[in-house]
């Protein structure tokens, strides 16, 4: 699908270093017609250049409703691909076509196909955070901001199939009294909190609140004083009159959580390893120098088989539907 010069990153040309290019993105993007979509877990810089900033469910929607010719997505390989999707006219450009995904490819489509056909009498929910070929294999598509409503509207007796989070799969699975069958994915940077860091912290800052993303493991989920979204957690800490907070999350998001409540302190939740903060090294492939070179060249450019885009499509319309439904 991809030439082997792109995928050996030819277009990460030498950039002269005196360039603004804050100013020569802007530039390029008024010049081209284009839209920068970030995801709150991208470097600071590029959360500030970009034209919105989300979590799945606001970037789907957004990409959905563009007027915009070209669509570049600064986040990671699945996010690209949805908007391409919702937008099979447009490009799409990635900066960084290894800027993959941890979750993603910890369900493989052949292997999935087969567990599908042990449950036959069960529908799919999939979490957004997956390749094409799943979402294509998928009844409809789920969030993290709309998992529990998506489930809670389906019948009672209605066999389910969640893919490919297990942790999200058995947060939703406590929060509905449901019993979906799960798939054994797991996201790296949710999966590498350390509990016993994590209680230390709490410790150190008693008064801080712990606010954990649901996709980390249960046992961290159990000590948290409030489980949401990306987005769920940016607003829950705006609102809040808690002045501290440990954040079991991508450490992208501190960004925004500083610029909205600058006289508030964000702790990132430490991982069970040397490092201070959990960082997804997917989405810190994507730089402003590729960013630059994307839009100047107007490459990498996402391709998708029409078929496969097509009925990876329905899904996510669905889901798009339901979310609009339910003022999400």
């Amino acid at each position: 699908m991809y030439s082997e010069e792109l995928k050996k990153g030819y277009l990460e040309k030498k950039i002269d270093p005196s360039l603004d290019l804050f100013k020569e993105i802007k530039y390029l993007q008024q010049k081209k017609n284009a839209v920068i979509l970030a995801h709150y877990y991208q470097d600071a810089d590029i959360q500030d250049i970009a034209d919105y900033i989300g979590d799945s469910l606001g970037l789907a929607q957004e990409a959905q409703k563009t007027d915009a010719k070209i669509i570049l997505f600064a986040g990671v390989h699945f996010m690209a691909e949805t908007a391409k999707i919702l937008n099979p006219a447009k490009k799409v450009l990635i900066p960084d076509l290894k800027a993959g995904c941890s979750l993603a490819d910890s369900c493989p489509p052949e292997k999935f196909a087969a567990f599908k056909q042990q449950h036959p009498d069960h529908i799919v929910i999939t979490y957004i955070n997956c390749t094409a070929e799943i979402k294509a294999l998928s009844d409809i598509i789920c969030t993290s901001s709309n998992a529990v409503k998506i489930v809670e509207s389906l019948p009672k007796d209605q066999k389910i199939i969640f893919a490919p989070d297990k942790n999200l799969g058995a947060y939703i699975n406590k929060k509905t009294g449901r019993n979906m069958v799960l798939w054994d994915g797991a996201c790296m940077v949710h999966e590498i909190f350390s509990l016993e860091k994590i209680i230390k912290l709490k410790i150190q800052h008693p008064e801080a609140e712990l606010i954990a993303h649901p996709e980390c493991e249960a046992a961290v989920l159990e000590k948290a004083d409030f489980i949401g979204s990306t987005t769920a957690l940016l607003n829950y800490s705006k609102k809040s009159n808690k002045k501290e907070f440990i954040v079991a999350t991508e450490t992208g998001i501190l960004h925004q959580m500083q610029k909205a409540s600058p006289g508030k302190t964000f702790i990132p939740a430490p991982p069970n390893n040397s490092c201070a903060c959990n960082d997804c090294p997917y989405m810190k492939l994507n730089t402003l120098e590729k960013i630059y070179n994307a839009l100047k060249y107007e490459q990498p450019e996402l391709l998708m088989d029409e078929s496969l885009l097509l009925s990876a499509k329905k899904p996510i319309v669905k889901m798009l539907e339901l979310s609009s439904r339910f003022g999400l």
